[in-house]
């Protein structure tokens, strides 16, 4: 539960992707069984944790979605409201602000990319996480924080407060 006048983002790396066919699109890369296993893991987390989103913003790639789906499996209590989002397919860390920016949750999940995502974990807290993982982002790498704010709108980087770090031990 997110507190009043609160935002909280739940930010995560896709899962580990199959590389088995080099003519694939990168786009349409599917997770490998570590990555739905640790897809899996991930959810049941989140759920153990309390951190239910109600709304979700996940890049197109079938590696994200697929992602979100194996999460969604999970025991989550909240039904969230999913949009998935092209710009979010490989975006910057100025493009993953400008879409979270337009958020509506309390709650809020975004499944990305690296380096994007990486870079946009590091800008967001007052102070990163300690473990020797964070920088490098691994896949199904999520980070929890809070904004002490009551719009995504007003959401400024070094402004978030860290609750957890989380990388499943079955990532691959």
């Amino acid at each position: 539960m997110t507190p009043a006048g609160h935002r909280r983002l739940i930010l995560t790396r896709h899962a580990k992707s199959a590389w088995d066919d080099p003519l694939l699109d990168d786009h349409e890369r599917p997770l490998n069984g570590r990555g739905r296993r640790a897809a899996l893991e991930l959810g049941e987390w989140l759920a153990s944790r309390g951190y239910e989103p109600d709304e979700v913003l996940c890049s197109t790639a079938q590696r994200t979605r697929e992602t979100w789906t194996k999460i969604a499996a999970s025991p989550l209590e909240v039904i969230p409201e999913v949009h998935y989002i092209s710009a979010l397919y490989h975006a910057s860390p100025d493009i993953l602000l400008k879409q979270l920016r337009k958020a509506k949750g309390d709650c809020v999940m975004m499944l990305a990319h690296n380096p994007g995502i990486a870079e946009f974990a590091s800008m967001l807290p007052a102070r990163v996480p300690s473990d020797p993982d964070f920088r490098r982002y691994p896949t199904a790498a999520t980070l929890v924080v809070d904004f002490d704010t009551a719009e995504w709108a007003d959401v400024k980087p070094g402004s978030a407060s860290v609750l957890d770090f989380f990388i499943p031990s079955g990532r691959g």
